[in-house]
């Protein structure tokens, strides 16, 4: 690598035609680096152990995987996927192959390749993917900032560049006292974020104490929250402080709090302005200095408008957004999770070493994922339990519904996900602007007439999305007004 120490390069080639292994090496060594090939190594038969493979990597301090293969190699049961599967996590890898179709290049950077480069190889080609895989690992491993080996404590796992640049802002949002409101689709890790801001912040040695509003009973929320004294209510036998005390000088995590009742969310509210509260039956005000996470997989500002959601409260929790991306925008981390996953629940379960076939990969990587992480992680965990071989295979992953069908082309895939992006991004327009088509045109950039010819495209309506008067033009108006407000207030 320029302005560095040569890199070395542990070259493993694997049924590659003839000359393929040897360009490689021709082009790494005139660049400095330092090459070590081994010529179609396996392991030794039975022999199931990655000790081999770490063996070899220690005896030549390896830094860079770089396996040369022929298209054979990509069978499922080959002699590289054995390897692959054996290869450190944290080990950079990249792979040249002959005679490679896209769909098996989705399948290998799925399964935890870096990178990789086709014939004919030139300098100017492998170099780059070389260098650039070689500083990431200097700077801490595959796809990671300096701050982000801090974070796989807390169950962060990614290198999508999604995930990445919200992983990015972490630290900086911990270091300082803002509100924090995390949306995302359930399953998407939203407390995991909200514990990683509390231990990485100041407030790391008091309390984190999570709260799932959606399930307190309407009734008990505000009891549940600040507390009650004796005999506040029928069956308050005993004086109990409530969550917002135990919280105290901590942080408190309100998951789904767009489920909080009416009532509590004036409560909550002064809590956050004053950081004060007053318990059930009690005439004392209390304070308590506590830091507020919420979080939500509801469109809150929808709430808002249709007066089911305080708007003073969600300017107030509001103040500073992350939005997680869901697991189908995430695609190059489904290997990276499957795999930890299946590691996981291998050691929670005592089960003998398990991998993943290229089949399981396959079927992976075309399913939605609607349950997000938590539906992998359940998927794996299950597959890891009911396995009794040392292959997960495809036919082992229980999927569910429309997954289970043949699985459709990337063409038919990648149709698929811009039908979904365009009918959520249509109807989210028109939900911001109250069912006002201009408005919504407007905010798309695009001009009326092509914007109603794509909500004709999806037989989508207008009538569901007008609330009370939203279609006066005073109404539209303060739509607007809320909606700049609301981005003003994302961009401080």
């Amino acid at each position: 690598m320029p302005g560095s120490l040569p890199l070395s390069v542990l070259l493993l080639e694997f049924s590659a035609p003839n000359g393929q292994t040897a360009a490689l090496e021709s082009v790494l060594r005139d660049s400095d680096c330092d090459v070590i090939r081994e010529g179609n190594v396996s392991p030794r038969p039975g022999d199931e152990s990655d000790a081999w493979l770490q063996t070899t990597m220690a005896n030549h301090r390896a830094s860079i995987l770089l396996f040369s293969i022929g298209a054979d190699a990509l069978d499922s049961d080959s002699r590289f996927w054995r390897t692959l599967r054996h290869a450190p996590r944290d080990m950079p890898i990249i792979v040249a192959a002959h005679g490679i179709e896209p769909p098996q290049v989705r399948t290998l950077l799925a399964s935890g390749v870096s990178d990789f480069v086709i014939p004919p190889f030139h300098a100017v080609d492998v170099l780059p993917r070389v260098w650039r895989v070689g500083a990431r690992r200097d700077d801490g491993g595959p796809g990671m900032s300096a701050a982000q080996p801090d974070l796989r404590r807390f169950g962060l796992l990614g290198e999508s560049p999604a995930f990445l640049a919200m992983l990015t802002k972490l630290p900086a949002i911990a270091s300082c006292d803002v509100t924090v409101l995390i949306a995302g689709e359930t399953g998407t890790g939203k407390e995991l974020i909200a514990r990683a801001i509390h231990y990485l912040s100041a407030r790391k040695s008091r309390p984190f104490v999570p709260v799932d509003c959606a399930g307190i009973p309407s009734e008990l929320a505000e009891s549940e929250l600040f507390g009650h004294e004796r005999g506040a209510f029928t069956g308050a036998v005993t004086t109990t402080p409530g969550l917002a005390a135990a919280a105290k000088d901590g942080t408190i995590f309100l998951d789904d709090v767009d489920a909080l009742p009416v009532g509590v969310q004036a409560k909550l509210l002064r809590f956050l302005q004053q950081k004060e509260y007053r318990p059930l039956g009690s005439v004392a005000i209390r304070k308590a200095d506590v830091r507020v996470i919420s979080a939500t997989n509801a469109e809150l500002d929808g709430r808002v408008q249709s007066a089911q959601f305080r708007e003073d409260l969600f300017y107030r929790l509001n103040v500073l957004q992350l939005r997680l991306p869901p697991l189908r925008e995430r695609p190059a981390d489904i290997g990276l999770l499957a795999r930890h996953f299946v590691a996981k629940y291998r050691a929670e379960f005592d089960r003998p070493a398990q991998t993943l076939a290229t089949s399981a990969f396959e079927k992976l990587l075309l399913h939605r994922w609607p349950g997000n992480v938590r539906e992998l992680e359940n998927v794996i965990q299950a597959a890891v339990a009911l396995c009794d071989g040392p292959v997960i295979s495809g036919s082992d992953l229980h999927l569910g519904g429309r997954d289970e069908e043949r699985p459709i082309s990337f063409r038919q895939a990648k149709v698929e996900a811009v039908t979904e992006f365009e009918r959520a991004y249509i109807e989210r327009l028109l939900r911001a602007n109250g069912g006002n088509i201009s408005s919504a045109a407007r905010a798309a950039n695009k001009n009326r007439r092509a914007f109603w010819e794509l909500m004709r495209k999806y037989r989508i309506g207008t009538q569901q999305f007008k609330n009370a008067g939203a279609d006066a033009p005073e109404a539209v108006a303060h739509d607007s007004q809320r909606q700049r407000h609301v981005l003003a207030r994302n961009r401080c």
